[in-house]
């Protein structure tokens, strides 16, 4: 499945991004997906549609390289339990949280590395806590994978205020 430059969701998931996050590992797994984990990666970022947020494409680089590289106990996460409930979230949220993401995004400063960390992580932070018990091991491996992904971002950023920007969330929600 190619992903698409903007990610309609929350995150890593938890939001946007952990929704992306979540439904990028799918992909990476060598084996057979339960059902609502392929129902996930192929309806996630339909759910969340968003007009304006847009991932850069160096930070899809980077969590598509962190996918790419998780464990199998990592895999594991993506159990039928969690991402049935994680599908039923996403339907009953999506448009919210997607509205969210596009007003952070319209409203933060600077390049698009900060527009995209600051309403990221923002909605994140404003969801996450929303999310359903038995996404919580979902969410750990989008954290992982967030985590990772922006601190190799912060490292190899040329432009300082992107540096700043993934260093600013690295930690995560």
């Amino acid at each position: 499945m190619t992903l698409s430059r903007t990610v309609r969701s929350t995150v890593l998931t938890a939001a946007l991004l952990s929704a992306s996050a979540l439904a990028f590992p799918a992909s990476a797994q060598a084996a057979p997906l339960p059902p609502a984990c392929q129902q996930a990666l192929l309806t996630t970022l339909d759910k969340f549609p968003v007009a304006d947020f847009t991932v850069p494409d160096k930070v899809q680089s980077a969590m598509l390289n962190e996918v790419g590289n998780l464990s199998e106990a990592d895999q594991q996460a993506f159990t039928e339990k969690g991402c049935a409930a994680w599908n039923n979230w996403a339907t009953k949220n999506g448009q919210a949280v997607a509205t969210d993401l596009d007003t952070r995004y319209r409203n933060a400063a600077g390049p698009a590395c900060n527009k995209f960390t600051t309403s990221a992580i923002g909605t994140i932070k404003k969801y996450a806590p929303n999310i359903p018990a038995e996404t919580r091991e979902l969410e750990k491996v989008a954290k992982k994978v967030w985590q990772n992904a922006m601190q190799k971002l912060a490292v190899e950023a040329t432009n300082a205020d992107c540096r700043k920007a993934y260093n600013g969330v690295k930690a995560g929600w």
